[in-house]
């Protein structure tokens, strides 16, 4: 079941979708999602964890930043994403359970900048920007770096805005979708189809939260 929640932040009123727990299953986490610069809360990957993980007794919250709600075409500055982040944080903590702060693209890099001060479990980078496309001279590597916070990056193998093998060592797991581009999208000649890339990545992110337990 899903429930709509509008949260007044001082970056404008944002919106949360709520996937409850199934009925007689007992929540132990909250996995809260912002989703990118280009799109909302419809991506593929966002909806397949939607779907998924609260059977496995994790509610998940989509949330849409206050510049979707309003209607807007173009993100504003990582700052102003920060604050409507920040004045979220209220409302996904509120059922009292461990929140793991995550998102992809700008929303991945959101909740790297604020996790742990806003006192998040761990952060889940999904389709992490380490760069702008062709620019890998002007890496992110720092904001995924200094989360502080246990860290899951799911990457894929032909983003181009940073392939598995560009990301640095560090402290993080990361789990690549072979072939998937930014969106996770896989061209016709890839061995894995959509829905068995999008197992993989549910499978590697349930897996990584049974971990946090």
């Amino acid at each position: 079941m899903t429930q709509y929640e509008t949260v007044s932040t001082d970056a404008g009123d944002a919106r949360v979708a709520w996937y409850e727990v199934p009925g007689g299953t007992k929540p132990w986490a909250v996995l809260a999602l912002g989703h990118g610069a280009g799109g909302g809360i419809e991506a593929r990957d966002l909806q397949a964890l939607a779907a998924a993980l609260p059977a496995r007794g994790v509610a998940v919250a989509l949330v849409e930043q206050p510049w979707r709600v309003a209607g807007k075409k173009v993100a504003p500055a990582p700052k102003t994403l920060d604050t409507g982040w920040r004045g979220l944080w209220p409302a996904l903590a509120r059922p009292g359970l461990p929140v793991i702060a995550g998102g992809r693209s700008a929303g991945a890099r959101v909740a790297c900048r604020t996790g742990r001060e806003l006192g998040a479990l761990a952060v889940l980078a999904l389709s992490f920007p380490l760069h702008p496309p062709g620019r890998p001279e002007k890496s992110r590597a720092d904001e995924l770096l200094g989360s502080g916070l246990p860290t899951l990056v799911v990457q894929g193998g032909n983003d181009p805005f940073g392939r598995p093998a560009e990301f640095p060592e560090g402290p993080y797991r990361l789990v690549g979708i072979p072939d998937g581009d930014h969106g996770f999208a896989l061209p016709k000649r890839a061995p894995l189809g959509p829905d068995e890339a999008m197992a993989l990545l549910v499978d590697g992110v349930a897996e990584w939260i049974l971990s946090l337990r």
